[in-house]
């Protein structure tokens, strides 16, 4: 019998270990799904750690277990930490990365080489691990479901643990049910228990996330990689990397105007103005910056640069005055780049930004590396002079725009000839501008495929012979033909996007939207627009690519909420509170006087009319007194009428009607002196009655009482009405 419970208690031991060891691995895999999903993984480390993965999986699905001999993982360990260093300082280049790569290493390791319990702790918080550098690595909503996904499993590994743990302390054997399906019991119970403790814990971590209050920014972006983008806006652009920019479709912002919700603005998003050309790439080499003064509630003024620093390149453009001004929130995904995106011309930038800057090409950028571009509203005029005054505005350049935006290398003879042929026919620099712009956007195509070999002359390699390429060409041909023709010009690094999803009002500009464009200037307006690149739309998806849009709404809400939450965002959904909460307390109130004023009304119409017919409000008020006693005693009035009815029917429900003949005959009974106690059986009460007329007319009605009662006899039931009266009358006597 001992060594029977034993077994037994074996059997439950072994099941938690079962559940226990499939949940642990579980919760490593999920903390590897959320590290790989938030793409800061290269595929060579996903490849290894992922084959690992799935090696243990099928182990722990065939019951096997490989364990590494201690002899092998010291030492691999140690091996570990030396190419630690040289990742840090020669592959990744980075602490985080390096530090990534060796905590997977670490969980890899510890996976095959599980002894003690302690090893499993280990296991569980190397994972969590992973699920931390991955909250680093991404801003993606995605994060959220594989962190729900993570937080499930936690639970479930951890309330195995503890089970495991006393399971194998206790002095007392566990002694389970005999039940074959015990395992899938435990399961069931888990399954129950591990979700509803994860909504609890999600629950009060987003009220405690909320609430708190917010002293800083709640963006980590400070520790992001610097990717493409941040070389594509900097001060040295080489032809093609606007292309690489433009291979991928990743999300770089989102941007809501005021006033739009349909989506009627296409707009430039100006990055970086370059001026420098040296024949394969674009720079700037001399650029000057200007401090802006912070105002009151973040606002940095971007003035009409009245400063000597700007004073030549920007007075004649404030001669004229805003024509259209618009309003706008941007919210910025990490890109690694400290350049603010902003709609020409910029009048105002409003963040919680330390220091920020302007310099020579109109760009602005974020001086505080504690505060990286995440969201930041703005004001912009996008008004445009008319062509007829720009044709007529002349060649009166102040000085400093010739030398720094008439710059040329030597270029090949063809292009000034191009130029000059293109622009032969117009007689002045917007016609010429224009012309040229024309003649590149019908005479060429666009394309993404970059070049297999970098070309000697770039520009001339796409105008005079692959005659395709991608906006930086198109940009670079007309700022190189234009400085050919004496007019200073300049490449404009940004993005434009009209794609808009209309279910959150926002602009969504993707990587693919990088753009290059031209800036023209023209004396008395300033620097002006030309895009020589064929137009392409993308607008408001429709039919099953609207299924995006939600996604990208969902993601948009996940960055501005959660990622950025910072105390403006806590202090507008403060007010946001309030303001619901007081517009719902004034409804309620303003719905409540309404109700009062009408009953008010009807009852003093109905005063009116009672008091010209009061006859017939009477009438009606005793029909509304009766329907309310009707109402009071409705379930006796309906338990009244069943007892009628189940009296009259007697052999439909022989059981109930006999119950009820019978507490008649006891309530009749009982007026007359011969009451029945509850402990009585109804045998015993007949017996006691000193009449003996009257008790042998009881014992026969109780006889028929106990035949119905008890032996369903319909015959029986039937003649008790009868035997009733025979009791009746001999009670009267």
């Amino acid at each position: 019998m001992q060594s029977n419970t034993k077994q037994r208690g074996a059997t439950f031991t072994g099941t938690i270990d079962r559940c226990f060891d499939v949940s642990l691995y579980l919760l490593v895999l999920m903390g590897f799904v959320t590290l790989a999903g938030s793409g800061g993984l290269d595929i060579p480390t996903a490849i290894i750690v992922g084959g690992a993965l799935a090696f243990s999986g099928v182990l722990l699905a065939q019951r096997k277990t490989l364990v590494i001999s201690e002899r092998w993982t010291t030492p691999l360990t140690v091996a570990y930490f030396a190419f630690f260093a040289l990742d840090y300082l020669f592959v990744s280049r980075g602490f985080l990365r390096a530090t990534v790569r060796l905590t997977l290493f670490g969980v890899v390791i510890r996976m095959f080489s599980l002894r003690r319990d302690r090893d499993y702790v280990t296991l569980a918080i190397l994972s969590f691990l992973l699920v931390l550098a991955s909250a680093v690595l991404t801003v993606d909503s995605v994060f959220l479901f594989c962190f729900a996904g993570f937080m499930l499993m936690a639970v479930a590994t951890f309330v195995l643990m503890e089970m495991r743990r006393s399971a194998r302390a206790a002095n007392i054997e566990a002694r389970p049910s005999s039940d074959p399906q015990e395992r899938r019991q435990l399961t069931l119970w888990l399954v129950r228990l591990a979700p509803s403790l994860m909504l609890i814990i999600l629950a009060g971590a987003a009220g405690l996330f909320f609430l708190l209050p917010r002293m800083s920014a709640g963006y980590l972006g400070a520790y992001s990689f610097g990717t493409d983008f941040s070389a594509g806006f900097s001060d040295h652009v080489q032809l093609g990397q606007i292309g690489q920019i433009q291979q991928s479709n990743s999300v770089v912002m989102h941007i809501q105007i005021d006033g739009d919700s349909d989506g009627h603005h296409d707009l430039y998003w100006r990055g970086m103005a370059l001026s420098v050309f040296d024949g394969h790439g674009w720079s700037n080499l001399r650029r000057q910056q200007l401090i802006l003064d912070k105002q009151a509630g973040n606002r940095f003024e971007i003035p009409p640069f009245e400063t000597e620093v700007f004073r030549n390149t920007y007075a004649a453009a404030t001669l004229r005055p805003q024509e259209k001004t618009i309003r706008y929130h941007v919210l910025m995904e990490p890109i690694g780049t400290n350049v603010f995106f902003l709609a020409p011309w910029a009048r105002r930038v409003t963040g919680n930004y330390r220091v920020v800057s302007a310099d020579s090409g109109d760009a602005v950028h974020d001086l505080d590396s504690e505060h990286p571009i995440t969201t930041y509203e703005a004001e912009s005029d996008i008004g445009q002079p008319p062509a007829e005054e720009l044709r007529i505005s002349g060649n009166n350049y102040p000085p400093q725009i010739v030398p720094g935006y008439l710059q040329l290398p030597v270029v090949d003879p063809r292009i000034r000839l191009l130029a000059a042929q293109i622009a032969n026919s117009a007689t002045n620099n917007f016609d010429k501008a224009a012309a040229i712009e024309k003649y590149l956007r019908t005479h060429y195509g666009y394309t993404l495929q970059l070049l297999r070999a970098p070309a000697s002359d770039p520009l001339a390699n796409f105008l005079f012979e692959r005659r395709q390429g991608h906006c930086e060409y198109f940009a670079s041909a007309m700022a190189v033909m234009l400085r050919t023709l004496g007019i200073p010009a300049r490449v404009v690094n940004g993005f434009r996007s009209d794609e808009f999803n209309d279910l959150t009002a926002n602009y969504v500009v993707r990587a693919k939207d990088a753009h290059s464009w031209v800036e023209a200037y023209f004396p008395g307006y300033g620097w002006q627009t030309f895009d020589p690149t064929p137009a392409g739309s993308t607008g408001t998806p429709q039919g099953w690519g609207r299924l995006a849009l939600y996604v990208d709404a969902a993601a948009s809400f996940w960055r501005e909420w959660v990622v950025s939450y910072d105390s403006s965002h806590q202090y507008v959904l403060g007010q946001t509170a309030l303001n619901e909460t007081r517009d719902i307390w004034q409804r309620l109130r303003i719905s409540t006087r309404r109700r009062c004023a009408a009953m008010l009304t009807w009852a003093q119409r109905r005063q009116e009319r009672a008091e010209h017919s009061p006859g017939k409000w009477i009438g009606i008020g005793w029909v509304i007194v009766l329907l309310l006693l009707g109402l009071r005693y409705a379930r006796q009035i309906l338990q009244w009428i069943k007892e009628i009815w189940l009296a009259v029917n007697n052999q439909r429900v022989p059981e109930q009607a006999a119950t009820i003949w019978y507490e008649r005959m006891s309530r009749l009974l009982a007026r007359r002196g011969a009451r029945k106690f509850a402990a009585q059986t109804p045998r015993e009460f007949a017996n006691q009655i000193d009449d003996e007329h009257l008790r042998r007319r009881v014992a026969k009605f109780t006889d028929a009482y106990e035949a119905a009662r008890f032996g369903s006899s319909a015959e029986e039931a039937q003649r008790l009405p009868e035997l009733y009266e025979e009791v009746e009358l001999a009670a009267k006597k």
